[in-house]
């Protein structure tokens, strides 16, 4: 989970760095003055290009600043949200969304491989092709309000969460881009017996045909730049949270409850969302037999359970040691039942 802790600096000091949060949502998105270069996306920028030069391939898209991830149609580029650029703009989005999407070096890299993904569909035309029709659908195929994954499925891979792959023949093509751009990720280990080896070894055929080529399409524009943009930050925040909501799910406040406690009298003990993510690599290890699709399931219920519990106010209570075995299991039995019985439908 993105962590907007500051760590990430910006070259350039603007008026609103100290400003209240309800001072900086009345503020137009145009008015911000923010930009990408000098920030710490260049970081995850530069990486992604590097990974892009490592394969010959010679299109890099162009970044630009907006109020979401997205990659336009017919252009090779795409856009970054702009909290991602200023540090306090990242604890103003944990204060509104209850997370950072993108908001650390990995998660980063996840979402700029994906959007990367778009830009080769766009630039080189990939979606005309006939065999990625046959292998990933109609680009064209509208895309549906929600959709309905199912974890258990190997006909996809698994890069960002929520099964992503599963919502769209676009979204399958670039969540395959993402694995297979991804270094060191032993791909055809990894999927040895999923359908979707099918996909990545597709992926990996049409970007070797298109080594050291230009692609056709080169558009450098920049569809919603944030300097164009002159809405209110606080009327984005609220349409978002109109159509996201800004909850966790309240199955797990049963089990939460049990483990921890929002009594006042235990409000100087260590928030229990604090407790989990500085807890997170421990617990995982000690969850040793999950592995591939069942560990993907598991990052996303731990991370439900996080932020419920920060919604919860709920604190630690008693032995570190025994409340991490207590979680342990807890966190098993719900991913177990999560992978076989979810009806969940997301967003898009």
């Amino acid at each position: 989970m993105g962590r907007g802790n500051g760590k990430f600096k910006s070259s350039d000091t603007f008026e609103w760095e100290d400003w209240d949060d309800p001072e900086i949502l009345d503020m137009r998105f145009c008015d911000l003055g923010l930009h990408l270069k000098g920030s710490w996306l260049e970081r995850p920028r530069d990486q992604l290009y590097e990974e892009l030069e490592r394969r010959n391939l010679r299109l890099k898209p162009h970044l630009w600043l907006s109020e979401e991830w997205a990659c336009p149609d017919g252009i090779p580029g795409f856009s970054v949200p702009f909290y991602l650029a200023h540090p306090r703009l990242m604890r103003l989005e944990r204060n509104q969304m209850l997370e950072v999407e993108g908001g650390n070096l990995p998660w980063a890299m996840k979402l700029m491989r994906h959007e990367a993904g778009h830009a080769f569909q766009n630039g080189f035309r990939i979606h005309r092709r006939k065999k990625f029709r046959e292998i990933f659908g109609s680009s064209s195929k509208p895309y549906p309000h929600s959709y309905q994954p199912s974890p258990i499925s190997k006909n996809y891979v698994l890069n960002l969460y929520s099964w992503y792959a599963q919502s769209h023949p676009a979204e399958d093509f670039a969540e395959t881009f993402a694995v297979w751009l991804k270094p060191k990720t032993k791909w055809r280990r990894r999927y040895a017996d999923w359908p979707a080896l099918a996909k990545l070894e597709y992926v990996d055929e049409l970007m070797e045909s298109i080594e050291g080529e230009s692609p056709p399409i080169r558009s450098r524009k920049q569809p919603e730049r944030l300097s164009q943009i002159k809405r209110t930050i606080r009327d984005y925040y609220q349409e978002r949270k109109e159509f996201y909501g800004t909850g966790y799910p309240d199955f797990y406040d049963k089990d939460l409850r049990r483990l921890f406690s929002d009594s006042p009298k235990y409000k100087a003990h260590e928030r229990a969302s604090a407790f989990l993510r500085r807890n997170r690599k421990v617990i995982r290890a000690q969850i040793s037999r999950w592995t591939g699709e069942y560990a993907f399931t598991l990052d996303q219920v731990f991370t439900h359970m996080i932020g419920r519990c920060r919604e919860l106010g709920l604190r630690v209570v008693g032995s570190e040691e025994q409340v991490k075995m207590d979680f342990v299991i807890l966190l098993t039995m719900r991913t177990m039942q999560y992978l076989h019985t979810s009806r969940e439908r997301i967003p898009l």
